[in-house]
């Protein structure tokens, strides 16, 4: 397998953790936003959808959109409940991910991270963002309510893809976790995780 992902992405991390945590072998092709390896990549038909993650399959099919991947690479796997309404909780918490969470929290953080996003972070919509942000923190800090992971005793999909903006919410977002001891728990757990990698910010 081939992975197309951007390294300093919480939608490209998700992919590459869950295959560290897997331990699957592939190879992966940085594409930054704004470099000229994207642009290339798009160009050449390498990212479908204009956008990284993209997952190329050895039988040349390619994977886009991130959860949709994670749930590719998770099926037949313990990262997949085998109960039904388990499945469906855990879909819950992916589809709140990228409805709710990633354009709030995600975007909070490109645009105090990404130069070239900086003329949007106006003071207006930093706070807005905040505030948003603050609440969907809480949402998910009562969500774990007194399980180890949003899957219940063990960690599943749903953990992954919420991670993946999360772990660094403060770190890249601003924001403030301090009132949310359990999510800080969870993310200590996540890394905790045999095979974990980190987040690639900086290549």
């Amino acid at each position: 397998m081939v992975l197309y992902s951007m390294p300093s992405s919480g939608n490209s991390y998700k992919v590459r953790l869950l295959l560290a945590l897997l331990g699957r072998d592939y190879s992966h092709v940085p594409v930054e936003a704004r470099s000229p390896g994207i642009e290339a990549a798009k160009a050449a038909g390498q990212l479908p959808m204009g956008k990284a993650p993209a997952l190329h399959l050895d039988t040349g099919e390619i994977l886009t959109e991130s959860n949709a991947i994670l749930w590719y690479l998770g099926e037949g796997t313990g990262w997949i409940p085998p109960d039904p309404l388990a499945r469906a909780r855990m879909l819950s918490w992916m589809f709140f991910e990228q409805n709710r969470h990633e354009p709030v929290i995600a975007v909070r953080a490109a645009l105090r991270c990404y130069p070239d996003r900086a003329e949007a972070a106006t003071p207006e919509r930093m706070a807005e963002l905040y505030e948003a942000g603050q609440d969907i923190l809480s949402l998910m800090e009562q969500g774990l309510g007194e399980a180890p992971f949003f899957g219940g005793a063990r960690a599943d999909l749903a953990d992954i893809a919420l991670y993946g903006y999360t772990h660094s919410a403060e770190s890249r977002g601003g924001f403030d976790l301090g009132a949310c001891p359990r999510l800080r728990a969870w993310i200590a757990r996540i890394a905790d995780l045999p095979g974990y990698v980190e987040l690639m910010p900086d290549a």
